[in-house]
């Protein structure tokens, strides 16, 4: 039993990321672990959430996967969805209640990745679940901070911006050496962005 259980698993898992909807619904059906791992720790859903496979991390999540299930690189479903602006599945999570305390390999949450790579739709739900806008990782900085220090100052950069912002983040949460967002923005040359942090209040 063990030996067919563990096959099971190896086929629930090679399905999920190939994104063969029909047979991880079959898998589901057969009562297959919804949370067995690879190698890497990597869950069925964190591996349809990393192909963007949207159907199929659906019907885990329907079926009961953990979307707060860590991989050995510290990515659960949750975190990997926001970095990798997987909104469908971000929208699928939210109801779920995902866990927001956990952390990813740089100490951050769900929304400084997909802020500071502009994933503007991911972000706009990420706003609704309750997350720190204000959360700051191992590096020192902010969703705000990466926007500005990691973004190019561009219209997808500044929406993200305007809509933490708008959100309530904290326009003047400097980094470890004492640099503003505006700081920054005005060293980089984005007048756009230093603009709006200007209007919510930054210094």
């Amino acid at each position: 039993m063990a030996g067919s259980a563990s096959a099971a698993d190896g086929e629930l898992l090679a399905a999920a990321k190939a994104g063969h909807s029909a047979e991880v619904s079959r898998l589901i059906a057969a009562g297959t672990d919804l949370n067995a791992r690879d190698a890497q720790g990597q869950t069925p859903l964190l591996l349809a959430v990393a192909g963007n496979h949207v159907a199929v991390a659906k019907a885990l999540l329907a079926a009961g996967a953990d979307l707060n299930a860590q991989a050995a690189n510290r990515d659960t479903p949750w975190l990997l969805a926001g970095a990798s602006g997987r909104s469908e599945i971000i929208a699928a999570m939210l109801p779920l209640k995902p866990d927001l305390s956990i952390r990813n390999r740089y100490g951050g949450n769900a929304l400084i990745p997909a802020c500071e790579r502009a994933h503007v739709e991911t972000v706009r739900l990420l706003l609704t679940s309750g997350i720190d806008l204000d959360h700051v990782n191992d590096l020192g900085w902010t969703c705000l901070l990466e926007i500005v220090i990691l973004g190019d100052g561009g219209p997808r950069h500044q929406e993200v911006a305007k809509l933490v912002l708008d959100a309530g983040a904290n326009p003047n949460l400097a980094d470890k050496d004492g640099v503003t967002p505006l700081a920054h923005a005005r060293q980089r040359g984005q007048r756009a962005v230093a603009a709006l942090i200007e209007k919510a209040g930054g210094r």
